[in-house]
């Protein structure tokens, strides 16, 4: 989905000052720079509409508005992508215990998604593509993947990353490839299940996931089978294709640093040749009783909870 640029936009002065910012990367405050010196590509990660966002993930959304709405007053001319994740294992798992089509259950939540946003006063993204409808992109990605000696296909069908492929590998959560032992858990310290298949090694993570049972019609056809893609195979597909091979900013809560980022940069950069992102900002979590909010620990409060 694209809008038209914002009434806020349309109505900024010229451009008044430079932006300084944390790069989790370097570990360092860098400037922000743009690419083209026309626009800044900013790819925010957007939710994952398997139940209602909790304050704790819009925390995330709040804080990427306000970068935004800065970076337009210093005339940097944000192009920001909002992504919305609509298929992974959570989503089929509860659209199949509602017995209703994938679909019409992630449309229900985006649409209460995009309430809590406007309620927010938050301002809708230049582009808000979903997974669901870049299927072809990851597919086109998945073949660069494979063609160049970075996936391959296992037993079951499924295709993996070669992690060891990518000598770089964890330089973003400052992990060393030889140590890691799996992708279990993320660097919030929550269980990771988007990758229970089998692979080859055990820090290979699912680029593509073969058809179960389970998935009902949750599937697409492809070179490799019928099957649906992995969560990070999702975001590097979109980036790419609406702010090209190199992101300018990108950002995400900080339970994302790992595996998700780290999986993006590697796949992304093993597919191009080119840096994937030149600028990664991460937001903290919100706390509740010195506790990260999130839906598995039961402890999260919805927008509506609140009014």
């Amino acid at each position: 989905m694209r809008t038209e640029q914002s009434e806020f936009a349309r109505n900024l002065p010229e451009p008044s000052m430079s932006i300084q910012l944390y790069d989790t990367l370097t570990r360092k405050v860098k400037p922000l720079q743009t690419t083209d010196g026309k626009r800044l590509g900013y790819y925010c990660c957007g939710p994952t509409v398997w139940g209602p966002s909790h304050i704790g993930n819009f925390r995330t959304f709040v804080v990427n508005d306000v970068m935004r709405r800065v970076l337009e007053i210093a005339g940097m001319r944000p192009q920001f992508v909002r992504n919305i994740t609509d298929v992974e294992d959570k989503t089929i798992q509860n659209s199949q215990a509602a017995g209703i089509p994938l679909r019409r259950f992630t449309d229900r939540l985006v649409e209460h998604f995009h309430n809590d946003c406007r309620a927010l006063n938050l301002l809708p993204p230049d582009v808000e593509p979903r997974a669901t409808d870049h299927i072809q992109d990851q597919l086109d990605l998945l073949r660069l993947l494979i063609d160049q000696g970075y996936a391959y296909q296992s037993g079951d069908g499924s295709i993996y990353y070669r992690v060891a492929a990518f000598k770089s590998y964890g330089r973003l959560a400052r992990l060393n490839p030889q140590e890691l032992e799996t992708q279990t858990t993320t660097s919030g310290g929550t269980r990771n299940l988007a990758d229970e298949y089998d692979r080859d090694t055990v820090t290979d993570f699912a680029l593509w996931k073969a058809h179960r049972p389970e998935d009902g019609d949750s599937s697409w056809d492809s070179s490799w089978g019928r099957g649906r893609p992995g969560w990070h195979l999702e975001c590097s597909a979109m980036s790419m294709k609406y702010l090209g091979d190199t992101i300018d900013l990108h950002s995400g809560g900080e339970d994302l640093c790992f595996p998700h980022h780290e999986n993006e940069i590697a796949q992304s950069e093993a597919a191009t040749g080119k840096r994937f992102a030149k600028h990664w900002f991460h937001t903290a979590h919100l706390l509740v009783e010195g506790k990260k909010m999130s839906k598995s620990l039961g402890n999260y409060y919805t927008l509506g909870d609140l009014l």
